[in-house]
């Protein structure tokens, strides 16, 4: 089977980065550019910018002569070779081969890879309606080898597919520049009237050699497949995964233990050699009739505890339903952090207190649910409801101290709760309240303490906050948000003390 190569050209690959994540550039003209010898030069246009004339290494001076309301943009050098390294990871559902041909292209060795999306036509098809519904504008060729898809692609039709042993006839119309060839070469054949490819491309080889050099025949030989051409695959990061098949499908409890067992005990012994620990693991199963069960857990701290995790596994073994059995177990860690030896030995002494909050929690978590415990840490905001953050982990530091000079409720309402109130006059507490329809009767109360809004984050009145007791000796945290004398003042239940 011959090989068969697939190029993907972006002709305005960061422009069209830039417009994914500001959608309001659509309908303008503009460009990227780089400082070089004192002037600014264009790297990157839009589409809309070249219908209009401007295109790349023109100076910036000049398109804003050509187009007055050009909008000019700093150029990222590092970005294309970023991003088309992610864009070549996300293709590799296409095909395992993938290599980054800078600074616009992508190329794709899709052997054995086409009959998935029902042949050629189809497998490019798919590649460009995806692109183009990420809003990114692609150009495609197929052939047998990388020179003339790669030709093709850029100055041949769109959407091509050279059948083998047709390069030299799909090469012969395209210009001198489709070979790959140096600018200097290029430049050369065209003052010899060399313009396309069928001019020269049949020339004896020692005359070409002599007057173009070497590379001119290598560019030829690699394009019509005499000469082969090894591009840099990509190599995409290898996930913490671990890979368990039956040899007879699994059908009972203590075969998905054993299983599991033997998925942690290498997954943690690889994350032991790399002094890393998991903060999520996922394991699926596939069974034979198609059926894919997932079942994923979280730890409090990271963690390569072998037996702590598979604790945390045998809660959830009981919802595993192999039915006619399962024939592959996988076990993946999407998420993990650095764990040094010391943090490591804290899970294996008797008695560690961190270690038994970390495993107690990380057990409430798997019964009851990870959203269901919440650590708390103090935020450097005036604002109550800023006040506060949730922690992302059990060893997460607190940047500030929680303030202790006032009192503050322990539970308080992320969005305050309008209430009606009874004011003997403008600046006193309430003497009654009502909150959900239940009418609260005032006995004592402290305040008012003003909280100014913070005014860099958004506009808005100022509070009065107030702590009340009702006539039960539940006590409540209110506030009147504006004054009587502006018409302004309503009042809010924010919080209640224990």
């Amino acid at each position: 089977m011959s090989k068969r190569m697939v190029v993907i050209w972006f002709p305005h690959l960061v422009t069209d980065r830039m417009l994914r994540r500001q959608p309001e550039l659509k309908d303008l003209a503009f460009a990227l550019a780089l400082t070089e010898r004192g002037r600014r030069v264009v790297k990157a246009v839009n589409t809309l910018a070249q219908s209009k004339g401007i295109n790349v290494s023109m100076v910036v001076a000049d398109c804003k002569a050509l187009v007055p309301e050009l909008e000019v943009f700093d150029f990222n050098p590092d970005e294309p070779s970023k991003l088309l390294q992610a864009l070549a990871e996300w293709c590799i559902r296409y095909t395992p081969c993938i290599s980054v041909d800078l600074p616009d292209a992508l190329i794709l060795d899709a052997s054995g890879c086409t009959h998935l999306l029902g042949g050629e036509e189809g497998y490019l098809k798919d590649i460009h309606k995806r692109f183009k519904a990420f809003g990114y504008t692609v150009r495609l060729a197929m052939a047998d080898t990388i020179g003339t898809a790669w030709a093709v692609c850029k100055f041949g039709k769109n959407g091509s597919i050279i059948t083998s042993g047709k390069e030299m006839e799909a090469l012969s119309l395209l210009p001198a520049a489709a070979l790959r060839l140096e600018e200097t070469v290029v430049d050369k054949l065209n003052k010899l009237g060399l313009k396309t490819i069928t001019t020269f491309i049949t020339m004896p080889t020692t005359a070409l050699r002599r007057r173009f050099g070497q590379s001119t025949l290598t560019r030829i030989a690699q394009a019509l497949g005499s000469e082969m051409e090894l591009p840099d695959l990509v190599t995409p990061l290898v996930p913490y995964q671990e890979r368990l098949p039956s040899l007879e499908p699994t059908r009972s409890a203590e075969g998905i233990e054993i299983a599991i067992k033997n998925l942690l005990e290498a997954l943690c012994l690889r994350l032991q050699k790399e002094s890393k620990g998991l903060r999520k693991c996922v394991l699926t199963c596939y069974r034979i009739d198609g059926i894919v069960i997932k079942k994923e857990i979280g730890t409090s701290k990271p963690s390569r505890n072998t037996l702590h995790l598979f604790k945390l596994f045998e809660l959830k073994i009981s919802e595993i339903e192999p039915d006619l059995g399962i024939e592959l177990f996988v076990l993946e860690a999407p998420v993990v952090e650095e764990l040094n030896s010391s943090q490591d030995a804290l899970w294996t002494i008797s008695g560690g207190s961190e270690a038994a909050i970390a495993e107690l929690l990380d057990r409430l978590a798997g019964r009851t649910g990870a959203k269901s415990i919440h650590r708390y840490l103090p935020a450097e905001h005036y604002w109550p409801e800023r006040s506060f953050k949730t922690a992302s982990s059990l060893v997460e530091e607190p940047v500030t101290k929680w303030r202790t000079d006032l009192p503050r409720p322990l539970h308080i309402l992320p969005v305050p709760e309008l209430i009606e109130v009874s004011v003997p006059l403008p600046d006193y507490p309430p003497l009654l309240f009502i909150y959900k329809n239940v009418r609260h009767a005032v006995k004592r109360a402290d305040g008012p303490e003003r909280i100014e809004q913070e005014w860099w984050i958004e506009k808005g009145q100022y509070r009065d906050y107030y702590c009340v007791e009702d006539e039960l000796g539940v006590r409540y945290w209110l506030f009147r948000s504006g004054d009587y004398d502006s018409g302004t003042a309503k009042w809010f239940m924010h919080g209640f003390f224990p």
